[in-house]
């Protein structure tokens, strides 16, 4: 019988080591301090199997959060599959925001639109314990598992099925948070870097030879109407598109515009508010 040590050397064979190592653990039920204690202990031929198929999507090019289900964002373990995104490591400086314009409230009234798998609006509850949060998604899949994330993470969020603002009705908010799909259609980092296993609505808006801002036009154009007075909306972005999401807010005839830097020094969010 293979035992898990060989079967780590087997399939580090065939994919990074370290990815390797992930789910030879993930399908054992072990640690890595198990796997460097006891690198003896057997594997099934069941499980060798499992762990084989896993080897094989891995090698394919599949990304490794859908491989074992869970990604991290801020400090957090969430549940992914292929109805949602994997979260980004840049998506945190909306967080930061968001918790940086949350705090100046004794208890905001915050909407996440697009929420995915709901890291956004979740870590949000927890960092802000007197908010109000509603995540907003149009996919039942996301928020189904929006909603085991949830409670997984004992996170009180209200989940909405709809389009953006459609089922939110006439309500406002202290604050508009959305990582929206921006990606121009077509653009050849589509088919990089695992993106073709993820779910391409979420990714661009799908309009042929657009420029990614038709969600963004959307959620912005409307902002105003769901923004309390000395509300914020802060909204995620590609690198290049800084400067085109500026002006759509200013159209929107939101105050304060600014833009920040994520941690490579790329203008990643971009917001304002409404006085």
């Amino acid at each position: 019988m293979t035992s898990i040590a060989e079967a780590w050397r087997a399939a580090s064979q065939r994919i990074d080591r370290l990815d390797a190592r992930l789910l030879v653990e993930n399908v054992a039920g072990c640690t890595h301090a198990d796997l460097i204690a006891h690198p003896t202990r057997p594997l099934s031929a069941d499980l060798l199997a499992r762990l084989d198929a896993l080897v094989k999507r891995r090698a394919g090019g599949e990304p490794l959060a859908y491989l074992l289900r869970s990604a991290g964002f801020y400090g957090l373990e969430f549940m992914v599959t292929p109805a949602v995104l994997i979260p980004r490591p840049e998506t945190e400086l909306l967080v930061n925001l968001a918790v940086e314009k949350g705090r100046q409230l004794p208890a905001p009234n915050i909407v996440d639109l697009g929420t995915g798998s709901g890291v956004l609006a979740i870590t949000l509850e927890r960092l802000l314990p007197e908010a109000t949060i509603t995540a907003v998604d149009v996919c039942s899949g996301a928020l189904e598992v929006a909603s085991v994330n949830a409670r997984r993470h004992t996170a009180d969020v209200r989940f909405l099925l709809g389009d953006w603002y459609s089922p939110l009705g006439g309500e406002r908010f202290d604050l508009i948070v959305a990582n929206p799909p921006y990606v121009i259609d077509g653009d050849p980092h589509l088919q990089q870097n695992g993106l073709p296993f993820e779910p391409q609505t979420a990714l661009t808006d799908g309009v042929v030879g657009g420029d990614g801002l038709a969600c963004i036009r959307v959620i912005v154009g409307n902002a105003a109407r769901h923004l309390r007075p000395g509300g914020w909306m802060l909204i995620e972005h590609g690198y290049d598109q800084a400067a085109a999401v500026r002006d759509l807010l200013h159209a929107a005839g939101l105050s304060d515009v600014a833009s920040w830097l994520d941690l490579s020094g790329v203008e990643r969010v971009s917001g304002g508010c409404l006085r």
